[in-house]
């Protein structure tokens, strides 16, 4: 049995085999700034906060009322201090107290990524649902290419930004997500009169790194340089702030918005995808784990109080609670936008 890249497993029989040997993760590679998969899955994160958190070893169980996937999903960063069986029975309970279905964020295709892990869940049964790339640049480029003069910079988001933003019925628990983060910026330019922003944007700024996101237009001003506008306000912001990297996350059929962030300078860092919890009559029906992921037992339920996101802005926000699970017991557990 091989791993590729992408976490797929692929049967070879034994004697059709040569020679093998393990492939280290590839370097990081770059144009632009130099990182790891660990540092960029911590800035992003940090980005786009949950309303609610704990920590299983070194991993970090995320909800926010399903309000997108990235903050509804563990982050595996490191070794979560049980068997992975373990963990995952822990993941699931967890997100089963609140009510929403168990996902995990991995990434592939980078140094530090989880192709390992990536198998592992879909040995067991999980299915990834979404696919998407994380690119980086340099973010003084993107702050040169438009004079941006009629964009509007805000720490708050507005009913008028929000008319705009793709995703509908935003709730309180979606305000406070869209407001966290280390240093948060919204953008948007004016539209017509009693129209929405003809486009909007979002940046979060983070030590040297600047993440950007909901860079959404009107479809009938697409195509004006627009959105390059709304990246150079928000990038000239981040760079006063002293950021001089930058960071995305593109869907990987989204072609015109990849030609877009291509032409600006950024270019693939890996690829992450979101796994979804088998059901539970297929995860029962499922072999049982191999010696090396041996199968838990039964598991106490832990609970948490939920906590808040930092504040930003004029948004109602208190710091996230972070509790921790016990890690001691041995039978303890995204567009995206």
């Amino acid at each position: 049995m091989i791993t590729r890249r992408d976490g797929e497993r692929v049967r070879i029989p034994q004697a059709a085999l040569v020679a093998g040997k393990v492939v280290p993760a590839a370097p990081a590679r770059r144009r632009g700034p130099a990182a790891t998969y660990p540092e960029l899955a911590r800035v992003t994160s940090r980005a786009w906060r949950p309303v609610e958190s704990e920590r299983l070893g070194e991993w970090e169980l995320r909800a926010a009322g399903g309000f997108t996937r990235r903050a509804n999903s563990v982050l595996p960063l490191g070794d979560p201090g049980l068997p992975l069986d373990a963990a995952l029975v822990a993941v699931r309970r967890w997100y089963g107290e609140r009510g929403l279905p168990a996902y995990v964020q991995t990434a592939t295709g980078a140094e530090g990524t989880q192709e390992m892990l990536c198998a592992e869940l879909e040995r067991r049964g999980w299915v990834r649902e979404v696919t998407a790339e994380l690119w980086t640049g340099p973010l003084a480029p993107v702050a040169d290419r438009a004079a941006g003069a009629g964009v509007v910079l805000s720490r708050a988001v507005d009913e008028a930004w929000l008319a705009r933003y793709q995703r509908k019925g935003v709730s309180e628990v979606a305000l406070r997500v869209l407001g966290s983060g280390p240093s948060v910026w919204f953008a948007s330019v004016p539209g017509g009169e009693g129209e929405p922003p003809a486009a909007i944007g979002r940046c979060v700024v983070d030590g040297r790194w600047a993440g950007f996101a909901a860079v959404e237009v009107d479809p009938g001003r697409r195509r004006q340089g627009l959105a390059t506008e709304v990246m150079a306000a928000l990038a000239r912001r981040a760079l006063e702030e002293g950021a001089s990297a930058a960071w995305l996350q593109v869907e990987t059929d989204n072609d015109s918005a990849r030609a877009l962030y291509r032409a600006l300078g950024f270019t693939p860092h890996h690829a992450h995808h979101h796994y979804r919890a088998p059901e539970e009559q297929d995860a029962q029906e499922r072999p049982p784990a191999s010696a090396d992921c041996p199968a838990p037992g039964d598991t106490p339920g832990t609970r948490s109080l939920p906590g808040d996101s930092p504040e930003t802005g004029s948004l109602p926000q208190d710091g996230p609670g972070t509790r921790s699970l016990p890690t001691n017991d041995p039978q303890t557990p995204d567009p995206g936008k």
